[in-house]
């Protein structure tokens, strides 16, 4: 049987900008520690939610070599050299699409892994070692919706398969302050330390009601697709674990750098 001992954790990275993917800084030296440390308990695969595939319905790559998705602009070119290439795992895919049944799981063989993924994998597997698969996050359904899709995936976490969404808790791009270093917005703080002290208590109900924050909440999640990757690791958790902290921040006034970690790292 296994335990919190033998299982795989699950992670939120909070992965910000995709030049983190370049750069040494405070997060990128968390995320660099906990691949270290999952790296140990040698996982079998990673199944990543990432707040860059946001569809109509559900999709999860089924390929054996995804390609390296460079999904923005106006970034330097040493940032779209990067590469990426981890292996598909195309029998996990269907694990993943039979798991989720019976909602319609296309098995899909034109994305690959977007940025999202690999510009914190980048620094957390550096060896591009470990099987990689994305599960596309479905634009058409309510946050509940996404939490109980990811009670339905931790069983995988007994598997040796290493479950991380990547999004971020507050992604307001319009209000960003660009040129440097600078302040949180007050309404950043107000909503990023609610949702880290509700993870930190197990009110993982007050995670999926994100919204009753009012004000804070829209100006924070003015689109869902960034915070909706926590729910999934939210809905891993299972009764005997912990959520923890690796690090934490408001970076360019509006985007929250929080990453949790559900279970043993």
């Amino acid at each position: 049987m296994s335990t919190s001992a033998t299982r795989m954790p699950a992670i939120f990275f909070g992965h910000g900008s995709p030049m983190n993917a370049l750069e040494d800084n405070r997060y990128t030296a968390a995320w660099e520690q906990l691949g270290a440390s999952v790296a140990l308990r040698q996982p079998k695969a990673i199944l990543s939610i990432s707040a860059h595939w946001y569809t109509r319905g559900i999709g999860v790559t089924a390929m054996p070599q995804p390609k390296t998705i460079h999904d923005f602009g106006g970034f330097p070119q040493a940032l779209f050299d990067v590469r990426y290439p981890a292996p598909g795992d195309p029998a996990l895919a269907a694990q993943v699409r039979d798991l989720l049944a019976p909602l319609d799981v296309t098995m899909d063989q034109s994305w690959g892994l977007d940025h999202g993924t690999w510009s914190v994998l980048v620094k957390a597997f550096p060896k591009a070692d470990v099987p990689v698969i994305q599960l596309s996050i479905d634009a058409t359904q309510p946050a509940q919706f996404h939490f109980d899709l990811g009670r339905k995936l931790a069983v995988l976490r007994e598997q040796g398969v290493l479950i991380i969404g990547s999004g971020d808790v507050v992604h307001n791009l319009r209000l960003m302050t660009r040129g440097g270093p600078a302040a949180a917005h007050d309404w950043a703080l107000r909503f990023n330390d609610h949702i880290r002290e509700s993870l930190l208590k197990g009110d993982l109900q007050a995670v999926i009601d994100y919204a009753d924050q009012g004000r804070d909440a829209q100006l924070s999640v003015p689109t869902p697709e960034h915070y909706l990757p926590l729910l999934y690791i939210a809905g891993a958790k299972q009764d005997d674990e912990a959520i923890s902290i690796a690090v934490d921040g408001i970076d360019i006034g509006s985007i929250s750098m929080l990453t949790a970690v559900v279970g043993t790292a």
